[in-house]
């Protein structure tokens, strides 16, 4: 089915649109492409939005381009183009060890003119060796990244990992087992990064791989409640009992590996490609769509300059779209550390407890 151009949305600066129950709000002036291949669809309340809001007002963009795994030499190129056709989020963290080359994109993209700093929404991670100098941790990754501040500052997992250990992010011990604080109270790190806002070096902080027990236990002792929770999300994973707690917390999903991680393998599904087929879109862009859809930014990766302008497209797709999505049936995790901890996943039941974990 050939596609068509539903709406072209031109925003030249921070001015409101509002999209049904979305308020779509764009950082500078760029370009929304939003496809629908029904000729009978009209502008309505379910046009995908572009932005989402934040519990601390600030708007998130539906979709990042993140850097995990991304080969050295070839992040910054992406970053760069990335902003160059119309991204204004980029994910990064201190454990993927690339952040200087996510900060020579940033720079690149904002001496080319393509943004400004206040235009793009950016993301870095605390890593489980600074779970106990987190204001350290958020200060080496502001200078790798070459920026006074970032918009989101994610704990990256509920773990402690020793500070002083054989390697600074993942130290090991003789056995080659990861070097874990097995007294690591998550609880007691988050209370280290509620001190960060106040500092002006963080505008929005926020957790990474929490289950509802990890959040229970969190938001009984926090004054903050986080931002964001990033998650493994897909039909394959969807999380529905995390997904629905944050909702009814106000705490916005990310969702990370939206195609089933390194090499896609969401993409061949019946599912997925069913409503490919019926949308007359390709299966990542299903994929993608998937997460806006249901209310959550999405991190698509990607160093091909094709991939990351084609994973800007995103459609809208209607209650039996999700429903075909929904029902996929075999749940499989494709990222899960060896850390030996039992997060409280209910597919991921295994592992010893924490303090404050389940």
């Amino acid at each position: 089915m050939t596609k068509r151009l539903f709406q072209t949305i031109f925003l030249r600066s921070l001015r409101p649109i509002s999209l049904g129950n979305h308020k779509c709000s764009e950082f500078g002036g760029r370009n929304i492409y939003i496809y629908n291949s029904s000729s009978s669809s009209r502008y309505s309340h379910t046009m995908a939005p572009t932005t989402f809001k934040l519990n601390t007002g600030q708007d998130i963009p539906a979709v990042g381009l993140g850097t995990w795994q991304s080969a050295p030499g070839e992040v910054a190129a992406a970053v760069a183009y990335a902003l160059k056709v119309g991204y204004r989020l980029i994910d990064a963290a201190y454990c993927y060890a690339n952040e200087d080359e996510v900060g020579q994109g940033l720079k690149a993209a904002f001496d080319a003119g393509y943004v400004k700093r206040e235009d793009v929404f950016v993301v870095t991670k605390l890593w489980n060796t600074y779970s106990t100098r987190v204001e350290l941790g958020l200060d080496k990754s502001l200078k790798a990244l070459g920026l006074d501040y970032v918009d989101l500052f994610l704990v990256h997992w509920p773990v402690g990992m020793n500070p002083n250990g054989n390697d600074d992010r993942f130290p090991k011990l003789p056995d080659g087992s990861r070097d874990i604080l097995w007294d690591h109270d998550h609880v007691a790190t988050w209370k280290l990064m509620e001190a960060l806002p106040k500092t002006g070096k963080a505008k929005n902080i926020g957790v990474c791989n929490y289950s509802r027990p990890y959040l229970e236990q969190l938001l009984a002792k926090a004054e903050v409640v986080p931002a964001v929770n990033q998650i493994e999300n897909h039909p394959a994973l969807p999380q529905q009992e995390v997904v629905d707690y944050c909702n009814e917390k106000g705490i916005h999903i990310m969702a990370y590996s939206p195609l089933g991680s390194t090499g896609g393998p969401l993409m061949k599904s019946e599912a997925v490609t069913k409503v490919a087929e019926k949308k007359g879109v390709s299966p990542g862009t299903v994929l993608l769509s998937y997460h806006v859809a249901r209310g959550t930014t999405v991190i698509a990766k990607s160093v091909t300059e094709s991939r990351i302008k084609a994973n800007l497209e995103i459609v809208d797709l209607d209650t039996e779209d999700l429903k075909i999505l929904n029902d996929y049936g075999k749940i499989e995790r494709y990222v899960y550390p060896p850390f030996g901890i039992n997060f409280g996943f209910p597919d991921k039941q295994e592992g010893r407890v924490l303090p404050n974990g389940v």
